[in-house]
């Protein structure tokens, strides 16, 4: 017998998950002390489900059942329950069969399978969920196949086995149709997980941050707290759905507090409630959190702190509110949130500590931090930015960016995506899901705590061992558009939200300023712009100058974007003019709005008004039809001006010629084609979706403005390199495929060199093991013989060839030509012995040093190739040039394994020492392509075989011809974890 505090219990099998509509389960073992729970959960399955089970009437269960189904061996006998608020809604057991059919112990690999899941239940995915967990439990049980035997009439159960992805056959027998699934995971059913996973991800968002209900908890009944001032911004804001109070002072009395009707809990709330804001001392959360699990609420919002952020008792308080939430089905947000706000039209939540919620817009922002979160919010209000959604997770003891990416990437009314983190607990999804949505619409990015070699208060996440340098290089790879700061995160935002993307690098400058003209120019050539000959239009340009200048830009077709430079200008009278920038504004809003789309910034200088007035022509459009009315006030707070609710988003800009007269720039009808959305190219994203994402109407005439010519151009930058990686994303190339590879010889050759019982730390292989595995897949290492003495050196000599290379493998002199351990072109014996006598007199004695003895290769470009598994990141591939380059100044780029013919290409030009491989100063190009081969050939090693943990290929002589391969180091461990290739499961910590 087993029950959950036996050892035997498999605790790893417990897991949390989010089901199709967005709400949460636990999928845990079944064991003996369950008889009740099964019994309870057996009474609420109607007749017809359990004839489906049983196909017979079986309205009970007898105590015979009751036990067979609570008493399993996990091993030939395994069942799994999903619950909620910790009764049974689905059940599914498999039992070992061999050949015939019969009860079977290993090493038999078939067995069968059987599901029940309560009909209030049934529709939101709870039995394919269970598939994929008690799949991953019989692959580690040894089983192979599943078989089930399943009534025709019983199409859901049929569906679900169809749907899953895996290889299967399908027959009838005895008036049953019986399924036979190989559990061998397959692209099909890890597409199909991921899929499930998107959907049921990005609902579980939609919950929290479109409710039909709020419940504020913790708001008192004077004003002033923290829960008082959430009700009062969520009336304010004219929150669409209905309003509750609730205070624990209040007992059973009902009351009102601000308008709303007041309760003592949440259980005595008479009607259903989406979404409760949590706003009460840690100790007494707990409590709060019980009634709204048993009155249904759906999701949370936990202001208040206490929590992983004031130590280790706090640490296990919010575990223990994870996993309290969770028992009930309840996502969260927080501990130690600022809050969310949804700007829709029909929503209008703002259930912050925002008093001032930010106007309707297309950027969906997310922020760790409520203090970065307060700093953004004003900084996108000053500007005029309108925002679609706000989040601000605190803790993030559950939700994550994660979550709210799979949510944009499907929201239509977000454009794009700025986030601000401090940690990435999943570097691998999210990476995975940047990519996905990036595709689509930009992802901006700011990362905190990059160097402070410790995990912020209150994050408790996976730590990752690879450097932060490396991580942001792989999210760039992942089309993410990483920033310094949240200046340039605002930055970027707004250029990216109200301009269309740039077709190319060429950049047209023009103003009433030759200096300020001169420093846009630099700063371009300076971000690896092709900017034109600045435009001078002098001091006495009037804004009629400048809207022909700039009209006459953007119909050149040299010039992929425009940057506008703007002083006072002189007046009639001879005075510097600044005026209210009104003027100026309208100027340039015309010229953009009637010429051919191309992203348009401006630097000004002390010119009043100016970026305000560009802002404002944003928010100035006009209602759809059928769109409500745009008023002033809202009958629920009176006085609190509302930006336009009935805006409705346009079709995408174009980056062809102006549309006809009567439209206004991006306002047009029809639908664009590919090439038309946002000047990107390419028709569908990188997971195969509909290519998306345009700035609507109310952002299209809003012109970004900026105090200082460096920022503006570095926002233009980072829009020009997404274009770039938007273009390339349709094609992202092919991973290396060669005939000599010898994969099945590899995997018998590792197989052999771990051994029965491998070590968990790994082990270096030894130099001639390491050569024959990299010789399986075509990489040749320059031979090389120990040299323990000058006669041997000599005989090593002989058998190699002259000229050759004496040098030191001590690892403190190992790759360190510099300290004098290396010996190049010695022509005979002579000049060998000498340089024997030389390295052993200088740097010691012969065993210390251990010299060894190569053939010279022809000269070229030392460079060096790594490859590495993190638990957390994943396989990533390395390049840099040798020695200091990559060792002191870093300069090393990455690619995710596998990499294809488009990554190896882009990791050798992505050094910035790369001009030494292409023939610098003069000196010939070397071999790039027989270079790129060899990263290829590298990735598809590490990629075919999860024990290879590292490899280092070191140095790599790149010459004009040919390379050379001069050390290698080969690592094997028993393959990590894969986090992303198991069933689903929500991230525990």
């Amino acid at each position: 017998m087993t029950t959950a505090s036996d050892p035997a219990y498999p605790a790893h099998w417990e897991a949390d998950v989010v089901l199709r509509d967005g709400g949460t389960a636990r999928i845990r073992p079944i064991t003996t002390e369950d008889a009740e729970r099964l019994v309870s959960f057996y009474e609420q399955v109607s007749d017809e489900s359990k004839y489906y089970r049983f196909f017979a009437p079986y309205p009970r269960l007898s105590a015979k059942d009751v036990h067979r189904f609570t008493h399993h061996d996990y091993v030939d006998r395994v069942g799994l329950a999903a619950t909620v608020g910790g009764e049974f809604i689905a059940t599914v057991r498999f039992d070992r069969i061999n050949a015939q059919g019969r009860p079977a112990s290993a090493p038999a690999d078939e067995a069968e399978v059987a599901f029940l899941v309560q009909d209030a239940h049934q529709g939101r995915g709870v039995a394919s969920t269970l598939l994929e967990h008690i799949a991953a439990v019989a692959r580690e049980r040894g089983i192979r196949r599943f078989a089930a035997e399943v009534l025709p009439a019983n199409n859901k159960m049929i569906k679900v086995f169809t749907d899953a992805g895996y290889q299967q056959k399908r027959s009838f027998e005895d008036g049953s149709v019986r399924l036979t699934l190989d559990l061998e995971p397959t692209a099909e059913s890890l597409a199909v997980q991921r899929a499930r996973e998107y959907r049921a991800e990005a609902r579980s968002v939609r919950r929290l941050l479109a409710p039909g209900s709020v419940a504020v908890i913790g708001a008192g009944r004077a004003p002033g707290g923290v829960g008082r001032a959430v009700l009062r911004n969520l009336l304010d804001a004219g929150f669409t759905g209905r309003v509750y109070a609730v205070n624990r002072a209040l007992g059973a009395e009902r009351r009102e507090i601000e308008g709303v009707p007041a309760f003592g809990s949440v259980g005595l709330i008479g009607e259903p409630v989406d979404l409760a804001i949590v706003a009460v001392p840690a100790e007494q959360v707990p409590q709060a959190i019980a009634e709204c699990g048993e009155h249904g609420v759906q999701g949370l919002v936990v202001l208040s702190a206490g929590y992983a952020e004031s130590g280790p008792r706090g640490r296990e308080r919010q575990r223990e509110l994870l996993r309290q939430a969770r028992s009930y089905g309840m996502r969260l947000i927080g501990p130690n949130a600022f809050g969310i706000i949804n700007t829709a039209a029909d929503v209008r939540l703002n259930a912050s500590l925002a008093p001032e919620p930010p106007p309707p817009g297309r950027i969906g922002l997310f922020t760790q931090s409520g203090a970065i979160g307060i700093a953004l919010l004003s900084g996108l209000y000053r500007r005029g930015a309108g925002l679609s959604t706000f989040i601000s997770s605190g803790n993030r003891a559950d939700l994550s960016g994660n979550d709210f990416l799979q949510y944009w990437y499907e929201d239509p009314d977000t454009d794009v995506v700025l986030l601000y983190l401090e940690s990435i607990g999943n570097p691998r999804k999210f990476t995975r899901l940047a990519r996905r949505t990036a595709a689509a619409k930009p992802v901006v990015v700011v990362k905190g705590a990059r160097h402070s070699g410790s995990m912020p208060p209150g994050h408790a996440v996976p730590v990752t061992r690879v450097p932060d340098a490396t991580v942001s290089a792989l999210l760039r790879q992942a089309g993410v558009i990483l920033v310094g700061t949240v200046t340039e995160l605002v930055d970027a935002g707004l250029l990216l939200a109200g301009q269309p993307l740039p077709a190319g690098p060429r950049v047209a400058i023009l103003g009433n300023s030759e200096s300020l003209g001169l420093l846009t120019y630099d700063a371009c050539l300076s971000e690896g712009l092709r900017p034109l000959k600045p435009l001078d239009l002098t001091t006495g340009a009037t804004p009629a100058d400048f809207r022909a200048a700039l009209a006459a830009a953007l119909a050149d077709e040299k010039c992929d974007a425009v940057v506008v430079t703007a002083i006072p200008w002189v007046g009639e009278n001879g005075a510097m003019e600044s005026g209210d920038g009104q003027v100026l504004a309208d100027a340039l809003r015309e010229a953009a709005t009637t010429s051919p789309a191309k992203p348009v910034a401006v630097v000004h200088v002390e010119i009043g008004g100016l970026a305000e007035a560009l802002s404002a022509a944003a928010r100035t459009v006009r209602p759809t039809a059928g769109a409500p009315a745009p008023s002033a006030t809202t009958s629920r707070a009176p006085g609190r001006s509302q930006a336009l609710p009935g805006a409705n988003p346009a079709p995408p800009l174009q980056p062809h010629p102006a549309p006809a007269a009567t439209e206004e720039r991006g306002i047009g009808g029809g639908t664009p084609t590919p090439a038309e959305e946002r000047g990107a190219g390419g028709s569908t994203t990188a997971d195969g979706g509909p290519t998306r994402h345009s700035p609507p109407n109310r952002e299209a005439t809003r012109i970004p403005a900026y105090p200082a010519a460096e920022r503006a151009v570095r926002a233009l930058a980072e829009a020009v390199r997404y274009a770039q990686w938007r273009r390339q994303a349709a094609d992202p190339g092919k991973v290396g495929e060669y005939d000599d590879i010898d994969e099945p010889g590899t995997a018998a050759l590792i197989e052999r060199l771990l051994g029965p019982a491998p070590d968990p730390r790994g082990t270096t292989l030894a130099a001639a093991d390491a050569e024959d595995l990299l010789a399986r897949y075509g990489i040749a290492v320059h031979p090389t013989l120990p040299a323990p003495d000058a006669p041997r050196a000599v005989e090593a000599a002989r058998r190699l060839g002259y000229p050759v290379a004496l040098k030191t493998t001590a690892p403190h002199l190992r790759h360190r030509p510099d300290l004098g351990g290396v010996r190049l072109d010695l022509a005979d014996e002579h000049q060998l012995a000498r340089a024997y006598a030389e390295l052993t007199a200088s740097l010691g004695k012969p065993e210390e040093l251990k010299p060894v003895v190569q053939a010279m290769v022809a000269r070229g470009v030392d460079t060096v190739v790594r490859a590495s598994i993190d638990s957390a990141v994943g396989a990533v591939l390395s390049f840099g040039l040798a020695g200091a380059a990559s060792e002191l100044l870093g300069d090393t780029a990455h690619r995710l394994i596998p990499a294809t013919d488009r990554d190896a290409a882009e990791l050798l030009r992505s050094i910035r020492t790369a001009p030494l491989l292409f023939g610098w100063r003069g000196s010939a190009p070397v071999d790039t392509p027989a270079l790129e081969e060899l990263l290829l050939r590298v990735s598809r090693l590490v990629d075919d075989h999860p024990e290879v943990v590292a490899v280092a290929l070191e140095p790599v002589i790149v010459a004009q011809h040919g390379l050379a391969v001069l050390g290698a180091t080969v690592r094997l461990a028993p393959p990590p974890p894969r986090n992303d290739l198991g069933p689903r499961r929500l991230p525990s910590y």
